[in-house]
C-alpha cells in the first residue's frame, strides 16, 4: 500500500505540475508573435529586400536624362605694365563668373536598359520571397524550441518523480533488510536503480537549460509557463495531394526559383542587347560674364547653348560582349536547375512532413496503451512483491518500463506538434500572416512600390 501510494503522489505532483503550467501558459501564439518581432534574421532578410528594390530605380535611371548645373567663378590681379605686384603699383584686377545647365539622355540602348529593369525586379520579387521564406524558417525554429522547453520540462518533471519512486524503494529495502525480511542484494539494487535515476534527472536539467537559451534567442526571454494548445492544425489539408499542391503552388522557395528564372532570362536578353547600337543627345546652355577694374564698359557677358546627337555601334570588344552573353546563358540554366531542385525539396518536405503526422499519431496511441498497461504491471508485482512472490529487482524494473513509456509519449506528442508545423512550413503557410498573429507583417513591397517613383529625387531637390 506505500508503494501505490507513493506512486501515485508522484503521479499527482506531475499532474498538478502541468496544470498549473497550462493554467499561467505562455502560448505559442505569444511566442510566435514575439519571436516574429525579436529574430534579427527576419530584419536582415527586409533590408536586404529593400536593398535589392533600389536596383529598380537605377536600371531606370539609363534611360531618364542626367540633368545638372555648375556655377564657377575666378578672380585674378595682374601688375600693370610689367611692374612689381606691391602696394600702390595700382593692379589689374578681373573677375569672371561661369554658370551652365547640361542634359544628358540616352534614347535607344537597343533594349538593354528595360531587360535590366527587368531583372531588378524579378531580383526584387525574389529578395521579397527569400524574405518569406526566412520567415517560415524562424518561426518554425521557435516551434521546434518551445516544444523543446515544454517537453523538457515534462520530462523533467518525470525524472523527478522516478527519483522519489526509487528513493523511495531504497529506504523499503534498507528497512526490510534491518527487519530481517530483504537483503543486501535488494539494497544495492535500489541503490544501483536511484543512481541511474539521478544521472536522468541531472541530464534533463541540462538539456532543459539547452532548450531555454535556444528559446530565448529566438523569442527574446525568457520561457514562461507553456502551453501544447494551438488551433493551427485546423490549416492542414485532409490529404497530402492537396497539401502537396498547396505547397506547388504557393511556397516562398519555389516562387522564389521562379523569380530566379525571370531574373536570368531578363540577364541573358541584356547581355545580348549589348551588341546594338546605342542612340543619346546631349545640350548644354551656359554663360560667362567678366568685369575688371580697367574695362571701360564695366564688363562683359555671352551666353551660348548647343545640342548634339551620339550614336556609338560596338565592332569589337576584346571577346567581353559573347563572353557576357554564354554567361548569361549559364546562369539561366543554373537558374531553371536551382528550381527544380527547389520543387523536389519542398515535394520531399512536405512528404516527410506528413508522414510525421502520421508516425507520431501512431506512437501516441502505442504509448498511451503502453502507460495504462505498465501503471497496471507496477501495481501488480508491487502487490507480489508484498506477499513475497516478487523481488525488488521487479519492481524496478517495472518503474523503469513506466518511465519509458511515459517518456516515449511525451516526445511523441512533441514530435506531432512539431511534424505538424513542420508540414506547414513544407506547404508554405507557416507564416505572420497565414497564422493571423497579432505582429504588423514584415513586407518590401511598400518600399519597393515607393521607389519605383523615379522623379521623386528630382521633387526632393525641388523643395
Amino acid at each position: 500500500m506505500m508503494f501505490r501510494t507513493i506512486l501515485s503522489a508522484s503521479a499527482f505532483a506531475l499532474l498538478i505540475a502541468t496544470s498549473v503550467g497550462s493554467a499561467q501558459a505562455q502560448s505559442l501564439s505569444q511566442a510566435l508573435a514575439a519571436a516574429y518581432e525579436h529574430a534579427p534574421e527576419l530584419q536582415s532578410a527586409l533590408l536586404d529586400a529593400k536593398a535589392s528594390a533600389e536596383n529598380i530605380v537605377q536600371a531606370k535611371s539609363r534611360k531618364l536624362p542626367t540633368i545638372g548645373a555648375s556655377i564657377g567663378g575666378t578672380q585674378s590681379i595682374t601688375s600693370a605694365s610689367g611692374q612689381a605686384l606691391l602696394l600702390g603699383s595700382n593692379p589689374v584686377t578681373n573677375s569672371q563668373l561661369n554658370a551652365g545647365l547640361s542634359y544628358n539622355q540616352t534614347i535607344f540602348d537597343n533594349f538593354q536598359t528595360e531587360a535590366q529593369i527587368e531583372q531588378a525586379r524579378a531580383s526584387a520579387e525574389a529578395a521579397e520571397y527569400q524574405l518569406r521564406n526566412t520567415e517560415q524558417n524562424v518561426l518554425l525554429n521557435v516551434v521546434q524550441a518551445y516544444m523543446a522547453v515544454l517537453s523538457g520540462r515534462e520530462l523533467l518533471s518525470l525524472r523527478q518523480a522516478n527519483v522519489d519512486f526509487f528513493r523511495a524503494q531504497l529506504q523499503s529495502a534498507q528497512d526490510r533488510l534491518d527487519v530481517g525480511e530483504g537483503t543486501r542484494i535488494d539494497v544495492a539494487q535500489a541503490q544501483a536503480r536511484l543512481a541511474q535515476g539521478q544521472a536522468a534527472y541531472q541530464a534533463a536539467v541540462g538539456s532543459l537549460e539547452t532548450s531555454q537559451a535556444t528559446f530565448q534567442r529566438y523569442v527574446g526571454s525568457r520561457p514562461q509557463s507553456l502551453s501544447t494548445s494551438h488551433n493551427y492544425a485546423n490549416l492542414i489539408p485532409r490529404s497530402l495531394e492537396g497539401a502537396l499542391g498547396e505547397a506547388e503552388i504557393g511556397h516562398p522557395a519555389i516562387l522564389l526559383a521562379k523569380a530566379g528564372i525571370r531574373a536570368a532570362q531578363a540577364g541573358s536578353d541584356a547581355a545580348s542587347a549589348a551588341f546594338g547600337p546605342t542612340a543619346s543627345i546631349n545640350g548644354q546652355v551656359g554663360g560667362s560674364w567678366s568685369q575688371g577694374n580697367r574695362s571701360v564698359n564695366g564688363g562683359t557677358g555671352s551666353l551660348s547653348a548647343q545640342l548634339g546627337f551620339q550614336i556609338n555601334i560596338p565592332i569589337y570588344a576584346g571577346g567581353a560582349l559573347g563572353s557576357g552573353v554564354r554567361q548569361a546563358n549559364l546562369q539561366q540554366i543554373g537558374a531553371e536547375v536551382d528550381a527544380m531542385s527547389a520543387y523536389d525539396q519542398i515535394r520531399e518536405a512536405v512528404i516527410s512532413a506528413w508522414s510525421g503526422i502520421q508516425s507520431a499519431d501512431a506512437q501516441i496511441q502505442a504509448a498511451q496503451a503502453a502507460v495504462s498497461s505498465s501503471n497496471t504491471v507496477l501495481e501488480g508485482v508491487i502487490q507480489e512483491r508484498d506477499l513475497g512472490t516478487r523481488t525488488t529487482l521487479d519492481v524496478l524494473n517495472s518503474q523503469a518500463d513506466l518511465t519509458s513509456s511515459r517518456e516515449a509519449l511525451i516526445n511523441a506528442s512533441s514530435n506531432k506538434i512539431v511534424a505538424t508545423f513542420s508540414l506547414l512550413s513544407a506547404m508554405g503557410r507557416l507564416t505572420a500572416q497565414d497564422l493571423a498573429l497579432p505582429v504588423e507583417v514584415k513586407t518590401a513591397v511598400p518600399y519597393t512600390q515607393a521607389v519605383e517613383d523615379v522623379w521623386q529625387e528630382l521633387r526632393t531637390v525641388a523643395e
